[in-house]
């Protein structure tokens, strides 16, 4: 399975997704190999071991093995990564330092996996080039039916051992650089992951939203993609503790960047603050707008009212979900949204962006809105903190709606995928 990350380094979604979703693949008798890139003179040495340690269960550990591949390529997201708690997060890179690792056993679907990270900075191109290399070469004494690739930094990777092996491709696209950038892409980024979408026998999209970018703007016939939504493990979430002061509590979690809509966040708080006093707007995460943010707060006079709460690690995120009375998520192009997920599953109602994926999932349980309509954005809030009935029916239809949205069911559409491309091949 391919990414550039994997707890408990994490940056972001696709984090969360890979080790979501490989777990699920394990209890399906799906043998990984998932690959993960050695960062070259950086700290945190043995974090592929610690990798492995965070598999929970004993199937998950015999279905995964990880390998490091020596890399120089450093993350895309390396100032607004967020490790599990009890990790320290790695200066350059994330994974280090291979482990020992067990052969494949026979009789399972095998699906093998390149990981990498990657800056926008420098000589993208060739280090993404020598980390392919690199892979391919290791990759020639490894048996396995399938080749998995997550995201545009690996696709290079992927494709050359799918052309050294003869194996099938499939990548997953949780994110495209329109997504990233809007219309002022990178255009070497844009060209490897048009290459990796055309070389792929099959492309899973995360959404419809997506898939519709992919056909649209990389020029992919809409047949050979399939839409897997991300999914989220059951679990018990403790009542929320409830702030001293009784104040409300608005939260936004993610990246500072153009994609997340922060800004809008903050416009939407200023209205609301305008008219209810006795709430507090919670920034957690942190990225290139940081420092932009900070000074349009700073400048309204309402930097006690809206705090930033920089990075949040492990118990940290689970305590500001729990402590949350509206989960605000208003990016601008989001190709899921894992962590409305994560904010209903802590019983909090949320108001999310119509241009997200997992606005597709969720229909009586969210209220949606145009993110750049702040005034809108900012009634829906004020109408849940005035109204607990209100509130509460959001809640509970939100936890009906995200009940079959299980790492499982993804896992079964995956390997769906993963058979049909095998299939294929042999007739």
């Amino acid at each position: 399975m391919l990414g550039w990350e994997f707890p408990p380094f994490i940056s972001g979604g696709l984090g969360t997704a890979c080790e979501g979703l490989t777990r699920a693949l394990a209890r399906l008798n799906t043998q990984i190999l998932f690959v993960l890139p050695k960062a070259v003179g950086a700290v945190g040495s043995g974090s592929v071991a610690m990798a492995e340690e965070a598999l929970h269960g004993e199937e998950s550990r015999r279905a995964m093995t990880f390998k490091a591949i020596p890399s120089t390529l450093t993350s895309p997201y390396q100032y607004t990564g967020r490790t599990r708690e009890g990790a320290s997060a790695p200066a350059a890179s994330g994974p280090a330092d291979a482990a020992t690792d067990p052969p494949l056993r026979r009789g399972h679907l095998c699906v093998i996996g390149a990981g990498a990270s990657g800056g926008y900075e420098g000589d993208l191109l060739g280090r993404i080039g020598d980390y392919a290399e690199r892979c391919m070469r290791m990759t020639r004494r490894e048996s396995f039916d399938v080749i998995h690739a997550h995201d545009w930094v690996t696709f290079p990777a992927a494709a050359a051992i799918a052309a050294q092996s003869g194996k099938p491709l499939v990548v997953q696209v949780h994110s495209t650089e329109f997504d990233r950038s809007g219309e002022n892409v990178n255009a070497p980024v844009y060209e490897i992951e048009r290459r990796g979408m055309h070389a792929a026998r099959s492309i899973i999209a995360v959404s419809h939203l997506t898939k519709r970018v992919i056909v649209e703007r990389y020029g992919v016939p809409p047949e050979k993609v399939r839409v897997v939504h991300n999914g989220i493990d059951p679990k018990r979430v403790a009542d929320p503790p409830r702030l001293c002061s009784g104040e409300k509590m608005v939260l936004f979690l993610g990246r500072l960047t153009m994609q997340k809509g922060p800004e809008f966040f903050v416009r939407a708080a200023e209205r609301v603050l305008s008219r209810l006093g006795n709430v507090r707007f919670v920034i957690a995460g942190w990225g290139d707008l940081g420092p932009q943010i900070v000074e349009r707060v700073a400048a309204a006079g309402l930097s006690l009212k809206i705090r930033f709460a920089g990075f949040l690690r492990g118990e940290e995120v689970e305590r500001a979900y729990r402590m949350a009375d509206v989960y605000v998520m208003p990016s601008i192009s989001e190709p899921f949204g894992l962590t409305a997920l994560e904010a209903i599953q802590h019983g909090v109602p949320v108001v999310i962006s119509k241009n997200s994926g997992v606005a597709e999932v969720l229909h009586r349980g969210a209220l949606k809105v145009d993110f750049w309509d702040v005034d809108q954005m900012a009634d829906k809030i004020l109408a849940i903190l005035r109204h607990p009935q209100l509130s509460e029916a959001v809640s509970r239809s939100g936890a009906d709606e995200i009940r079959p949205l299980t790492w499982d069911e993804a896992a079964r559409k995956c390997v769906g995928v993963y058979q049909e491309q095998v299939e294929a091949l042999k007739s």
